[in-house]
């Protein structure tokens, strides 16, 4: 914590560790839903192959561009939207 009159105060080690946590919990909740949406549309419930055909390699490869693409617009939404909220 800094006592100077100009600056941010620096996030204690506690505090540090919370939010890494909550970053972990944040980045394994995406992936859980990532994987949960492509492999339902991408994978059919019968295996046939112990690996991925080339139409279920390229259909997850795609699903999961687009989830990606996706997260980024809406994480660039948010952000200019709490910046705009911030400025007023």
């Amino acid at each position: 914590m800094s006592f100077l009159p100009f600056g941010r105060a620096q996030p204690s080690s506690a505090e540090k560790i919370a939010a890494a946590e909550t970053e972990m919990e944040m980045i394994a909740e995406m992936m859980n839903r990532l994987n949960q949406s492509c492999v339902k549309k991408c994978v059919p419930p019968e295996y046939r192959e112990g690996d991925l055909n080339k139409g279920e390699s390229v259909c997850l490869d795609r699903c999961v561009s687009k989830f990606f693409d996706v997260q980024m617009k809406v994480s660039e939404k948010m952000q200019g939207d709490a910046a705009m909220r911030q400025g007023q």
